[in-house]
């Protein structure tokens, strides 16, 4: 079958979406690319959630997909929306997830706990300000736009003493050993946000398009990033809102859940263990308990 995808031009949508289609060639497709050049790439000098949130990676793609000019698309799956467009898309493969944690960057400074009093971080994540702060409320949090590479070199600038990346798209595009110094964030210090380190692939109500791509769904990813998903949509927060939320299927079946929101000013956090048979309504139970 002949498919286009739609993706970003950015060097970490086009690595997804390059890995998305030399998977889909195995499978015997012919698969091209489009490149989409959203608002949220154009606009670099405000924060996202004063510009309308990581959806602005999303709509211009989508359109390529209603144009027919393109029938699939490649998502970082923590910038799609829990609600979408289901009349004409459907998530229809969310594929084996890579790392879920952040990770700490730095030149200058081993680990997130030396760094100095009054410390620059660059984050462009009101989730990952909201963590840093209750780890190290002296900490000087700043805005960090720009791709992955850009980001990077801005930290090689001088520009901040660390920086906070998802450990995915770094180990993806190759760079951790780029810069001195990195942490893998454990997840009892910052929990992820929602589909983090997984991919989520879009594609149009077309009943052959979906069959197409369908075997690049790994099923025990899709339970975890679906728990996540549903806890976000459920306490009717955006990809943009300060929370992060983690579900692992543990070594016995069981489900371990975590997540921290920030409300009234103040960060709450909780986690729960449940059992392999509840997940399908287990993010708007866990949720229930933040309302």
């Amino acid at each position: 079958m002949k498919l286009t995808i739609a993706t970003r031009g950015s060097k970490l949508a086009l690595w997804q979406a390059e890995w998305v289609k030399s998977k889909l060639e195995k499978l015997g497709h012919e698969i091209d690319l489009k490149i989409v050049t959203t608002t949220g790439d154009k606009i670099l000098d405000k924060p996202l959630a004063e510009i309308g949130g990581k959806g602005l990676f999303i709509k211009e793609v989508e359109e390529a997909l209603l144009k027919g000019d393109a029938q699939i698309a490649v998502h970082s799956l923590k910038d799609f929306p829990t609600q979408y467009e289901t009349d004409h898309f459907t998530l229809a493969a969310i594929p084996v997830r890579e790392a879920v944690e952040d990770v700490f960057l730095s030149e200058n400074f081993e680990t997130l706990a030396e760094l100095p009093h009054n410390a620059v971080v660059g984050t462009s994540s009101i989730r990952r300000a909201m963590q840093l702060k209750a780890f190290r409320d002296d900490l000087v949090i700043t805005d960090l736009r720009g791709n992955v590479d850009t980001r990077i070199n801005k930290l090689k600038d001088g520009k901040y003493d660390a920086i906070i990346l998802a450990h995915a798209g770094v180990k993806r595009l190759g760079l951790l050993k780029s810069v001195k110094y990195f942490e893998v964030l454990d997840t009892d210090i910052m929990i992820p946000a929602m589909g983090q380190g997984a991919l989520g692939i879009e594609t149009i109500n077309d009943p052959k398009v979906i069959e197409a791509v369908k075997p690049l769904n790994d099923f025990r990813t899709q339970i975890c990033v679906t728990i996540e998903r549903d806890f976000v949509d459920t306490l009717n927060l955006g990809c943009h809102a300060p929370v992060g939320v983690y579900a692992k299927i543990m070594a016995d079946d069981s489900i371990k859940i975590k997540a921290a929101l920030l409300k009234d000013d103040k960060m709450i956090k909780k986690e729960v263990v449940i059992s392999f048979d509840e997940w399908e309504n287990a993010g708007k139970e866990f949720a229930k308990e933040f309302m």
